[in-house]
């Protein structure tokens, strides 16, 4: 098991669609955003709109995660529920 990433679900609700995503825990929630943000944009030939806006939250909490935090910081775990909106 590789202790620097975690795997999440992730659910994109303005495309409808879920992934699962192995992201590192060391990076800031900013630049994961934008690294997903644009891996979505590039899988749906452009369907999903590049954003400044978005935002990560827990599925099960309705939590907003602090986006200059690491996911480590912010407590994001393997199987966690993120919402990409």
């Amino acid at each position: 098991m590789n202790n620097n990433k975690v795997c999440v679900d992730l659910i994109v609700p303005s495309i409808e669609e879920r992934y699962n995503v192995f992201i590192p825990v060391n990076k800031k929630t900013i630049e994961i955003i934008f690294l997903l943000n644009k891996a979505i944009n590039d899988m749906t030939d452009g369907s999903f709109t590049m954003s400044e806006h978005l935002s990560l939250i827990n599925a099960d909490t309705g939590s907003i995660y602090d986006v200059n935090n690491t996911f480590l910081e912010n407590d994001i775990l393997n199987g966690t529920k993120l919402i990409l909106l």
